[in-house]
């Protein structure tokens, strides 16, 4: 009997220095327990690929991480007295410098972004299916700021509310990671889109493209007389009544997250309440969890490759300044989508600007 052989691609391991720096923290608190500590440099496993990083990006998801809050992130796998992943950080621009078995989407060399455990680091370590490679016309700081609030903005629109070209679109939280990306998205799509915001980021998000702008604290864009076909609802604070007030007859209202919701479940339990509100009502009120998937990040690298969306860079911090970049973050000073710059190896060139 002819049994065929199979063969996994292997790569050969650069020299690497044996540690490199990485923001790290070893039990769950506040920003002042992060630390820039020398880390070993990580090896890449199978399907896996090492990178040089440029810059990593920050939101919420990043810091309910660090946190530990609410308690239900520690129930989903992170740990539950301590951190199991000292290294903090997501969103990734970087470099390819060594490949790790079954590789064979990338190279050495490859300029790529995506998520990669640890991110605020000189290296970490991404699963290739977690990564694309960087548009010519996207610098790494852009492309930094990108995969985790653009595929979670990308599959709110596409997969879960279904937009299309006419309809009318309100995001709440139109200034944020996850907003500023889905205000674009949503004109791309040829949607009509107005935004909520603070009113000293109204300017911001009409630059994204929004029609209209409601400043949160002054305004009330839930009061019924203008109506959407789809709200997208970043914010986390509004109740599901309130929200319905806005929405077509058979409108789709999409909750993205949650915040100020308790230190146990986060906003969860609002997301639970509109889930099984839904089947009795005429509108459509939906949740999900956002999938990190390759495909996802290929879409979303298409339109920042064609130029309908643009990154909204707020604030960059030097890797030492983490502590700083987060405080900015939970004190509300922070427009758009932060970046954590990482220096380059000495004689490297910087790589912040756009190609």
């Amino acid at each position: 009997m002819h049994t065929e052989k199979t063969t996994t691609t292997t790569h050969p391991m650069p020299d690497l220095p044996d540690s490199s720096l990485a923001a790290v923290r070893h039990e769950y608190g506040p920003p002042a327990g992060i630390e820039i500590a020398p880390q070993p440099v990580p090896t890449p496993g199978q399907g896996q690929v090492l990178l040089q990083v440029h810059a990593g990006g920050l939101d919420r998801g990043a810091w309910h991480l660090m946190a530990g809050e609410p308690f239900a992130v520690r129930l989903a796998g992170y740990g539950l007295r301590r951190p199991k992943q000292p290294r903090l950080g997501m969103d990734v621009a970087g470099t390819v410098i060594a490949l790790g078995e079954g590789v064979d989407t990338f190279a050495v060399g490859d300029e790529v972004f995506g998520i990669a455990d640890g991110s605020w680091a000189e290296h970490a370590v991404a699963d290739a299916a977690r990564l694309a490679l960087r548009p010519a016309n996207v610098s790494p700081v852009e492309a930094a700021v990108s995969a985790i609030s653009g595929i979670t903005a990308l599959q709110a629109l596409v997969d879960v509310a279904r937009v299309e070209a006419g309809q009318r679109v309100l995001v709440v939280g139109a200034s944020g990671g996850v907003g500023s990306f889905a205000v674009q998205l949503a004109v791309a799509l040829g949607a009509e889109v107005d935004g909520v915001a603070s009113g000293a980021k109204a300017d911001l998000v009409r630059a994204l493209g929004a029609s209209h702008t409601y400043d949160y604290a002054t305004d009330d864009p839930y009061d019924g007389t203008q109506r959407y076909d789809v709200i997208l609802d970043t914010g986390g604070r509004n109740p599901v009544r309130t929200l319905r007030r806005a929405l077509t007859d058979r409108g789709t209202l999409v909750i993205i997250g949650g915040e100020d919701g308790g230190s146990i479940t986060g906003g969860v339990g609002r997301q639970l309440r509109a889930a099984m509100l839904s089947p009795f009502v005429r509108h459509r009120l939906t949740t999900f969890i956002s999938a990190e998937a390759k495909g996802h990040i290929a879409t979303l690298a298409a339109f920042l490759e064609d130029g309908s969306v643009v990154p909204a860079v707020g604030a960059s911090y030097p890797l030492a300044e983490v502590r700083t970049a987060i405080e900015d973050l939970l004190a509300g000073r922070a427009r758009g989508k932060s970046a954590i710059l990482v220096a380059p190896s000495e004689g490297e060139a910087m790589p912040w600007t756009r190609s």
